[in-house]
């Protein structure tokens, strides 16, 4: 008769084993999931840049640039007549008013500015998403990502934590003000 001493060691080995496969598995999974994001991606910047192609008047098309399409890349394009042109986001300086910006950034920036001022912390794209009353899908969730990522860049949000956004040092309320 075994002991159950080894009874349990085989019991610890199986299940040692199934854990190595499952993770083996979701290894595998995660590799297959970031080589179909980044096709994905691709996908989505090519047929964005079909769309400024096909919607310029043959000029100079890396001078101008065009809003990111809010539809889901998975979705089968339509033709459009004409691509929004993008609003410019300029670099944050001192005392720049945020009028400057198109209604969608500043929203972006009063929605963070709210809740640094209520102590709530960084703001995610879902939860801009919710207060802006969108749904909250992908398509719309990424959309306000680009735009939050673009601010990031110029200097008007901070991301302290990935995905996460607040009013970087130094910016103030919608005034410009101090």
């Amino acid at each position: 008769m075994p002991s159950v001493a080894g009874l349990l060691e085989q019991r610890e080995l199986g299940a040692r084993r199934r854990v190595d496969e499952l993770r083996e598995e979701a290894d595998r999974i995660q590799a297959e999931l970031a080589v179909a994001e980044l096709e994905w991606q691709e996908w989505v910047i090519a047929r964005r840049r079909v769309d400024t192609v096909l919607a310029s008047d043959g000029g100079d098309t890396a001078s101008t640039e065009f809003t990111p399409d809010v539809r889901d890349a998975a979705a089968p394009s339509a033709p459009r007549d004409a691509v929004k042109p993008k609003s410019q986001v300029p670099m944050w300086r001192e005392g720049q008013p945020w009028s400057v910006l198109s209604a969608d950034y500043q929203r972006i920036l009063q929605a963070a500015g709210d809740r640094a001022r209520l102590g709530q912390g960084p703001l995610t794209c879902q939860e801009m998403a919710a207060a802006f009353g969108m749904d909250v899908v992908p398509a719309r969730v990424e959309a306000l990502r680009s735009k939050a990522k673009r601010l990031v860049a110029r200097g008007w949000l901070a991301e302290p934590a990935p995905g996460r956004f607040t009013l970087a040092q130094g910016v103030a309320g919608p005034g410009g003000a101090s």
